[in-house]
């Protein structure tokens, strides 16, 4: 069974790094790269951190009803392309989404299962002071992200797990731990509970 894991922040959360370590440090798990209009930023390499599509090709896309969910956020639209879930269910593995809390909310009434973290700052400073030391938006940007910050904060007791990013290790440390104990709740693993009970001559 492949499980999703929805992982949503504020723009300066730490949400980047925190998914980066997981992928590198937990086996069984592929990472759903969106679909974005918006243009690469720094170092970002087509097809690792986004798909950069046109906005006309993203449009058509979602005519067609390709995408599990999408959004529009800052002028731009971003979306996770259905293809991501169909090649983690044939790959075995379970499926990473790294999504803002519009697309979080569409796709959750699409995959009741999937499981939810918000990833918070420990403060409204402590955000902006990682916004600014990205060296990548201007002020006015800044100030709009720290703005819509507060609409996303409100919207953490809609998902199952909220992880507070005080510190780098401890918080990758919470992250894994989510994964992993998500993966033997019981509705999770019937399929392998049933050829044990089987052996005892239980169905």
């Amino acid at each position: 069974m492949t499980t999703v894991f929805i992982i949503s922040a504020p723009s300066g959360s730490g949400k980047s790094t925190l998914v980066n370590r997981l992928m590198a440090e937990v086996e069984g798990l592929t990472f759903s790269v969106s679909c974005t209009t918006r243009a690469p930023r720094g170092s970002e390499v087509p097809g690792q951190a986004y798909d950069f599509i046109d906005r006309s090709e993203f449009e058509r896309r979602i005519a067609a009803d390709e995408f599990l969910e999408h959004a529009e956020v800052f002028g731009n639209y971003y979306g996770t392309h259905s293809s991501a879930l169909d090649k983690a269910k044939a790959a075995g593995k379970d499926l990473v989404l790294d999504i803002d809390v519009q697309g979080a909310a569409q796709l959750k009434k699409r995959i009741p299962d999937a499981v939810t973290i918000f990833i918070l700052a420990p403060s409204r400073e402590i955000l902006e002071q990682r916004l600014r030391a990205r060296s990548q938006d201007s002020d006015e940007t800044i100030r709009r992200r720290l703005n819509d910050a507060m609409g996303e904060i409100r919207n953490y007791g809609q998902y199952d797990y909220v992880l507070v990013n005080e510190n780098l290790e401890p918080a990758v440390e919470s992250l894994k731990s989510i994964v992993r104990a998500e993966r033997v709740r019981r509705v999770r693993v019937e399929e392998k509970i049933r050829p044990i009970l089987a052996t005892f001559g239980q169905e």
